[in-house]
């Protein structure tokens, strides 16, 4: 055990080592670590169930602490966290003023912030590697002098919902605006150890084997997005699962606040509302309504309609409602023009539909792993971490070919485009992801079967001849 963890941990540092020259390095690293992981899960299955928890919570602290030691390897998203903590804390809204503008310059970190130069073309340039993540040049508003800076989207104003935006204000808060992207790594961190101890509560709860929490915490993918590239999204699927937790305990309006929050937090959370109705509907969603709109009212108040954000701008800029590029990509082997989002609204809401009238306290795991799963594999966003509101649940369910979806989507993201080909992988590896899930629902309807009729021959009447013709 000890030697495979001493893996995982050089692996995990050779992913996010800053500077690496092997820009493959994530997406190889991630599958090597796959691999490492399953043998190291069941090397725990042969630890006392008494210390196996704890050998998991210490083992995530550990290779979190080896995921802070590096600059976000993937993403710059934890930059727009800082900055509109940064903002916030200085009595600003973040929505605002967007960063290019001036008006702010003077809260600008150096770590975020730098002077450009001018190109050959007269466009604003940056010297490579010059906030340890990729740099993106802009013109500063309104003086057009060049400007360097580590947030993606300058132009535009944030697009996170209140939560979120609390959440920054908090981290930033706490620390001075010169410390850099380690306070959201550790709280990433943090956010991750209390996914598992929930995930080691609920799985001694079912009486089923503590050690699958380890496919949580010791995962590259939980490591990599949410502890290195320190995503909110975590703090989304977090607030997920103590929903369903809280419903399946019988607390619908706990349930619903938490639930709301989840929304107000990245939004996307609510696709798992289908599998989150079959207990109080009513309360429950009274009370996730009311608290999305209560955490809106501050900001509300004070930017009014600019509360949006960049959101509007966002949806049509990633492609959701047109097709094209990997968006909707199952639907785009089989149709094309205007029609891959309309067949893919169409299959989500058949997959909705069918949860909503499934799910019960028994299933809530299962049925929510299937939500969740479904709509990202129909959907096929181009960002891998907003499957870390779908891993919890695998861990619950104990459904594993849900897993090809997470490795589709890294996939899609971190393999270099290499076009005319790369549609087509994309679509290959969602086409994978697919028959992975229609194997594992056939499998488990086959074992359901045959246990089925086991069950039935042994509750046969003492002497009955049983007819197998």
């Amino acid at each position: 055990m000890s030697a495979l963890f001493l893996v995982a941990a050089a692996l995990l540092w050779w992913m996010v080592l800053p500077g690496n020259p092997f820009e493959s390095a994530p997406i190889v690293g991630t599958c090597l670590l796959w691999v490492v992981l399953i043998a190291a899960v069941r090397l725990l299955r042969h630890v006392p169930r008494r210390q196996v928890g704890a050998l998991i919570i210490a083992g995530t602290v550990l290779l979190g602490l080896v995921a802070v030691g590096a600059p976000p390897r993937t993403s710059n998203d934890s930059a727009r966290y800082a900055w509109d903590g940064i903002v916030q804390k200085a009595g600003h809204s973040p929505y605002s003023y967007v960063p290019v503008d001036e008006t702010l310059s003077n809260l600008r970190p150096g770590w975020l912030f730098a002077p450009g130069t001018f190109g050959p073309d007269g466009k604003p340039m940056c010297a490579k590697d010059l906030f340890g993540t990729e740099s993106v040049a802009a013109f500063g508003f309104p003086s057009g002098n060049p400007l360097c800076t580590a947030i993606n989207r300058p132009y535009v104003p944030t697009i996170y919902p209140p939560t979120a935006e609390i959440y920054f204000l908090g981290v930033r808060a706490a620390v001075p605006d010169s410390v850099g992207y380690l306070p959201f790594q550790f709280g990433g961190l943090l956010i991750s150890v209390a996914v598992g101890m929930l995930l080691l509560g609920a799985l001694a709860k079912r009486n089923l084997p503590l050690h699958l929490a380890a496919l949580w915490g010791w995962s590259p993918f939980v490591q990599l997005e949410a502890v290195n590239n320190a995503h909110v999204d975590l703090l989304g699927a977090s607030l997920m699962l103590a929903a369903g937790m809280l419903l399946a305990g019988g607390k619908p309006l706990r349930s619903g606040v938490a639930f709301g929050a989840a929304v107000a937090t990245k939004l996307i959370p609510v696709i798992a509302a289908p599998a989150l109705l079959f207990r109080r509907p009513v309360r429950f969603i009274a009370a996730a309504v009311l608290t999305f709109i209560l955490l809106y009212v501050p900001y509300l108040a004070a930017a009014g309609a600019g509360v949006l954000g960049f959101l509007p701008g966002y949806l049509k800029e990633e492609g959701y409602s047109q097709s094209g590029g990997v968006r909707f990509g199952l639907a785009q082997i089989v149709s094309a023009g205007p029609w891959p989002p309309v067949l893919s609204a169409a299959a989500l809401a058949v997959v909705a539909l069918a949860v909503l009238r499934q799910t019960r306290a028994a299933n809530v795991w299962e049925q929510q792993t299937v939500m969740i799963g479904l709509t990202l594999l129909i959907v096929s966003p181009n960002y891998p971490w907003y499957a870390l509101m779908l891993l919890p649940f695998i861990v619950l369910s104990r459904r594993w070919e849900y897993v090809g979806v997470i490795l589709a989507l890294d996939f899609i993201y971190m393999v270099p485009t290499l076009a005319p080909f790369s549609e087509p992988l994309d679509q290959i590896v969602l086409l994978m992801a697919a028959a992975a899930i229609a194997a594992g629902a056939w499998l488990r309807r086959r074992g359901e079967l045959r246990l089925a009729a086991v069950n039935g021959l042994r509750s046969a009447a003492p002497g009955q001849v049983v007819s197998t013709q």
